[in-house]
């Protein structure tokens, strides 16, 4: 009878151990893009692929958002553990209530852009004096052109903005736009040159506003709060995946296909847009993922000049450096 207990107990005791194991080994977790599968993820599906997230015990499904604009309230009530956006529209966000962090830097400057074809003659703010300027319709990506039209000696009432929503690239070849705001140079830029349109490219934060985060990975206060050892391992193989795309961008653009066999992907922009980007993953002197201070704290500055968040809004309390080896 004895035998038989100690057998029982024996058992038991090895399913327990089994079960807490595939718990560890099959977690669960809902990972949103920003936007549609493109270059700027292919370190994501690096992660996936090389069981990089299987290695932390992690089960992670890559989701491209229904409406990129439920992202963040997706993340801060759990329907979606992790998500990938934007610095500024993250800091608006918590100026709103909505309860995320940033977890991890991604893309660290802006992708954001102005951009004219070449053949306008437009290479800098202070030539679109009386010229139509065409933006997403994003109350921020104004802001952004004020400031730079400042920073060259004209202002926000020297040009005629349209909102375009985001057929920027289409509204400038089809001349209804002298030049656009809101424009990525890693993506718009090559689609036009892939048609034969040159066109210039000129940077926010080489006019008067202060870089930022493009890309960034967030989770909910809730989530680094309650399960930071969770936030911890999710980062740790997310970190590795863009390391090895780092290492093999055109191999991390294979992956990234392979993967997304009936996403509607433009192999063309996106083996040249990772080339271009792989740079601006990249910290100077920091670990990938880093987050840096004061860059928080001079954009959260300029934004509060412009109106878009309140004086109140605490920079510090948008990010948690600890996952990132700083």
């Amino acid at each position: 009878m004895k035998k038989l207990f100690f057998h029982f107990v024996l058992v038991m005791m090895v399913a327990l151990v089994g079960c807490s194991d595939g718990e560890a080994e099959s977690q669960e977790l809902v990972l949103t893009l920003d936007w549609f599968q493109n270059a700027n993820h292919a370190g994501i599906y690096e992660a996936v692929d090389k069981g990089f997230f299987a290695d932390e015990g992690l089960d992670v499904t890559v989701e491209p958002p229904a409406d990129p604009t439920a992202i963040l309230s997706l993340v801060a009530s759990g329907d979606s553990d992790f998500g990938m956006f934007y610095q500024p529209d993250l800091m608006q966000a918590r100026n709103a209530g909505v309860p995320v962090v940033a977890v991890a830097g991604v893309v660290q400057r802006p992708l954001n852009s102005m951009m004219s074809l070449q053949s306008s003659g437009i290479d800098r703010p202070g030539k679109l004096s009386g010229k139509k300027v065409g933006y997403p319709g994003i109350p921020w990506n104004e802001a952004m052109l004020a400031t730079m039209l400042e920073a060259d000696g004209l202002s926000r009432d020297d040009v005629e903005l349209v909102d375009v929503g985001f057929a920027l690239s289409q509204a400038l070849l089809a001349g209804t736009v002298d030049a656009v705001v809101g424009a990525y140079w890693t993506h718009e830029l090559i689609v036009m040159e892939n048609e034969g349109h040159d066109a210039n490219v000129i940077l926010p934060d080489e006019w008067g506003v202060p870089t930022y985060y493009e890309l960034v990975l967030v989770a909910s206060e809730k989530t680094v709060r309650d399960r930071p050892e969770l936030v911890e391992k999710f980062v740790k193989a997310f970190s590795k995946g863009y390391e090895r795309a780092l290492s093999d961008p055109q191999g991390s653009i294979d992956t990234l296909l392979r993967m997304n066999p009936d996403a509607e992907i433009d192999e063309a922009v996106d083996r040249a847009g990772v080339e271009l980007i792989v740079p601006l993953w990249q910290a100077e002197n920091q670990p990938f993922g880093s987050l840096v201070p004061e860059r928080w704290t001079s954009f959260s500055d300029w934004m509060k000049s412009r109106d878009l968040i309140d004086q109140s809004v605490d920079p510090s309390s948008a990010y948690e450096t600890s996952f990132t080896g700083q």
